[in-house]
């Protein structure tokens, strides 16, 4: 198992914010994480990088602690807003290239690996192109790709997706839903929270449904059903959330 969570619990100041969460994610998937703001998605997100730390549980990447984990560049976050001033003069190239700094000693001198990973990184966002600027100069689904980018060149077993699909265009949007398949293929493991049903439906092997516990888990075609998203999207009529999943984006 790549991801091994085990009754996870998180609370912020005495409010529970996650209790009793178990999920298992093997090599080689993608996961959907769906549930409504405020349902302890991020929350998930923050304990298995290691941001927050659990009250109760245990969790487990390609089976070392998750402060091991990290130390190993075992997993790559990409948050659905970054704290990066889009004033700042940073470049496209110097962005992803922080996807390489865990792996640089203190005075963080890239070596000819680590620019051959963020050229690599750049050409499969399509965005090689673009890498000398800035990054405020990028439009929306430029950006995304970029912080993917980074992503991509920490070379990490699994990735942790936090709405992905969130203000970015067509072509986007097609670009890392291909990516992301290609992940699968190469054996990594995807993690995604996203309010769009039909990015579960398409291409996630798996679904984590989630309201302060993971209500269901499991195979997607098992678990993603009416009933199931009725629950977790607190009573709504499970017609709602069977059509056309673009009205979801206001959950």
């Amino acid at each position: 198992m790549r991801i091994e969570a085990d009754q996870l619990c998180v609370d912020y100041n005495g409010t529970v914010a996650l209790y009793d969460a178990s999920l298992h994610l093997p090599a080689g998937c993608i996961c959907g994480l769906v549930g409504m703001n405020g349902a302890g998605k991020s929350t998930l997100f923050k304990a298995l990088t290691g941001f927050v730390r659990p009250s109760r549980g245990r969790i487990r990447i390609n089976g070392a602690p998750v402060a091991e984990a990290q130390r190993q560049q075992s997993v790559a976050y990409v948050p659905q807003s970054e704290g990066i001033d889009s004033q700042f003069p940073v470049s496209v190239w110097d962005v992803v290239m922080m996807g390489r700094y865990g792996a640089m000693n203190l005075l963080r001198i890239p070596r000819s690996s680590d620019r051959v990973a963020v050229r690599d990184a750049l050409k499969r966002v399509d965005l090689f192109d673009l890498r000398s600027r800035p990054i405020g100069a990028l439009s929306g689904g430029q950006r995304k790709r970029t912080f993917l980018a980074r992503a991509i060149a920490q070379r990490a077993d699994v990735l942790l997706l936090d709405e992905p699909f969130n203000g970015v265009d067509v072509r986007t949007e097609k670009l890392m839903a291909e990516l992301f398949i290609q992940f699968r293929e190469d054996g990594r493991t995807i993690l995604i929270s996203t309010h769009d049903l039909s990015h579960v439906r398409e291409f996630c092997d798996l679904v984590v449904l989630i309201n302060k516990t993971v209500l269901a888990y499991g195979e997607t075609s098992e678990v993603f059903t009416p009933e199931n998203l009725a629950m977790t999207f607190g009573g709504l009529p499970p017609d709602l959330l069977t059509g056309n999943s673009s009205s979801d984006d206001s959950h």
